[in-house]
């Protein structure tokens, strides 16, 4: 039996993931230094963040509020009291030699999420993903290693800290995922939350969400876990997704080869799309925590915390399931127009211009999608406003125009926008929908095609299709295909 074989039959990988994700604030999370990306190299420190002597912290309020709303979105239960600690370590890039963050009381705990898969069918299936804990923490520096001196030939490493000091939440599941696929939904959908609350950028590429996994092995049936590997250094969703199923196919090849599983840290080698082993680490590390002296304990009145509730969105799963029972869209469809809450925003600006919901999603997943892709735009970068696309929907509804000028226009409403009627009128693109102008032009195509009209009754039926589009062609693409269709059947059976 081959590994790929005893991993669908024979082993269960049980699978958390630790998330890092950066708060989308101005300001650190206990001083005003920017937060801002891509600057001067230690530009953004003061003596603070960079941890000198005599200096104190001061929670910023956003930091709490943000970490807080993120907890209320994953069901999680907050805390009325909670504190932050200091969690020693040391490392270049950690001025202070300890990093402020929250240990025994975080903010917020027992939470979860629901992840939804569609299976090749389009029918979703759904599972819930425990949340053990979020808590609020700052990020350390960076360490960017530039290489060999040219005199003296020794490697070097040089320390930006201008990430120190920028305010994170650590989100902590449960073990409850069982493969790669649910685990990259899971941070996914952990991405959608978290961009609808308007916390996070979510971007993955500088960082501002990041994602370690743990797994480990076990038999089909065995109650207690197998050692558990991190692996680290995985910068998409699918890099998530890829790592675990080699992760997996390795630890069961080396348990059916009598080899002992290491509790080690892994790096994801994108290129060789391959785990390889940065640290091994026996046991848990001792970080010697004890509570922060410098920052008072944290209260959030109830009062605040039914605030806060309140201003929370409708979150990605609800948008689902509305769209689902009150639009009638399909779980596919639903789930590709909710993952980007601009493109939602955009889809229910048309239907409340009263385009018909299934054509609106059809139009923003097709030709509108496309257009976006090709052009690296965002939707709210196009011309075409939602009303303007409720209003060529209703030219094609009306019969006004066919769905084939409203593809040849649609390139000139994205970059240029304006009126979809007053366009159709100004170019003479109306459809045409008299039944003698349609018949007479059905004659002419019929007389200039003699062969196929013999043919055709002759029993070649398939060429009903080949009338149609010459009259279609004789029209410029303004004949009604319906109308037209019917007209060109009942002259070839007469």
């Amino acid at each position: 039996m081959t590994t790929a074989e005893l991993v669908k039959t024979q082993y269960e990988a049980v699978i958390g993931l630790e998330t890092h994700c950066q708060l989308n604030t101005d300001s650190k999370v206990f001083c005003n230094c920017s937060t801002e990306f891509g600057v001067t190299p230690n530009q953004n420190v003061c003596p603070i963040c960079m941890g000198m002597p005599g200096v104190l912290p001061v929670l910023n309020q956003k930091v709490l509020e943000y970490a807080v709303k993120a907890g209320l979105a994953l069901n999680c239960e907050i805390a009325p009291f909670s504190k932050f600690d200091r969690k020693q370590y040391f490392y270049p890039d950690l001025p202070k030699n300890y990093q402020i963050s929250q240990y025994d009381l975080p903010i917020a705990e027992h939470g979860w999420l629901e992840i939804e898969l569609i299976d090749a069918e389009g029918n979703p299936r759904r599972k819930r993903i425990g949340i053990t804990r979020l808590h609020m923490e700052e990020d350390a520096g960076k360490l960017v290693h530039a290489g060999s001196d040219r005199l003296s030939g020794s490697t070097y490493s040089l320390v930006d800290f201008n990430r120190t000091g920028v305010p994170l939440v650590e989100i902590v599941s449960e073990p409850d995922m069982r493969s790669g696929q649910e685990a990259a939904e899971y941070a996914q959908e952990l991405r959608r939350i978290l961009l609808y609350l308007g916390v996070s950028n979510g971007n993955m590429q500088e960082g501002s969400l990041r994602c370690d996994v743990n797994i480990s092995v076990r038999p089909v049936g065995q109650q207690e876990f197998g050692t558990k590997v991190e692996i680290k250094n995985m910068n998409s969703f699918s890099a998530i997704q890829k790592a675990i199923e080699y992760e997996i196919e390795r630890q069961v090849a080396a348990i059916e080869a009598g080899e002992r599983i290491v509790m080690e840290t892994r790096l994801w080698e994108e290129g060789s799309q391959r785990t390889i082993s940065m640290r091994v680490k026996e046991g848990s590390s001792d970080y010697r925590y004890f509570p922060e002296p410098d920052l008072a304990p944290i209260k959030v009145s109830a009062q605040q915390l039914e605030q806060w509730r309140s201003e929370l969105p409708e979150l990605p799963a609800q948008k689902r399931q509305r769209y689902e029972n009150e639009l009638g869209l399909s779980a596919y469809d639903a789930r590709v127009l909710t993952d980007d809450k601009l493109v939602a925003e955009y889809f229910e600006a048309a239907i409340t211009s009263l385009a018909h919901p299934k054509q609106a999603a059809n139009w923003i997943m097709g030709d509108i999608a496309a257009h976006l892709n090709n052009q690296k735009l965002s939707i709210t970068q196009i011309a075409l406003l939602p009303l303007m696309l409720a209003e060529l929907i209703t030219l094609i509804d009306n019969g006004t125009i066919s769905g084939k000028i409203a593809k040849d226009i649609l390139p000139e409403l994205l970059t240029e926008g304006g009126s979809p009627k007053e366009l159709v009128e100004s170019k003479g693109l109306i459809q045409i929908s008299d039944v003698s102008a349609l018949e007479g032009i059905i004659d002419q195509v019929l007389a200039a095609n003699p062969k196929e009209l013999e043919q055709y009754r002759q029993g070649k039926t398939k060429l009903l299709g080949f009338f149609v589009g010459k009259v279609i062609k004789e029209t410029g693409g303004r004949a009604d295909p319906k109308l037209t269709n019917q007209l060109v059947a009942k002259k070839l059976n007469a």
